[in-house]
């Protein structure tokens, strides 16, 4: 999977995370790692521009779980842990909303992955990048 990374101004500076190819077993620590050391250099509002991801397996929502808590100032799960990792993305949905990370352009058989496990009421998902932008 490649990764990508720009900045884009809104009412606060957005990080736009482009995510390229699939989001599985092999890559989603580097996804993890790309977000922390942007979350290091100041990065407080996350895009993830998904309009290029062609899969998601379990182990790329914990990628998103994570970011998510990442941009929360929450302690990240410990993904050596297997399921309890897993399981801990119950954290997520259940704090409502996401307001400092959200989703743009995720192809339908990504959209349809991220509602079955209930992150389509976590994450706000876009169409429009500038309303994307906007919304932070």
């Amino acid at each position: 999977m490649d990764i990508s990374v720009s900045q884009v101004q809104g009412s606060v500076p957005v990080t736009v995370i482009k995510l390229d190819g699939q989001l599985d077993g092999q890559s989603y620590q580097d996804l993890i790692v790309k977000a922390q050391e942007l979350y290091k250099a100041g990065a407080r509002d996350f895009l993830l521009d998904l309009s290029q991801l062609t899969y998601i397996s379990s182990a790329g929502l914990v990628a998103l779980h994570s970011i998510a808590l990442l941009a929360k100032g929450e302690e990240l799960p410990n993904p050596e842990q297997g399921w309890s990792t897993y399981r801990s993305m119950g954290r997520t949905s259940s704090t409502g909303m996401q307001t400092h990370i959200k989703l743009l352009n995720p192809r339908e058989e990504i959209r349809n992955v991220l509602d079955m496990v209930g992150f389509g009421d976590v994450f706000q998902i876009f169409t429009n990048p500038d309303e994307a932008v906007k919304s932070f």
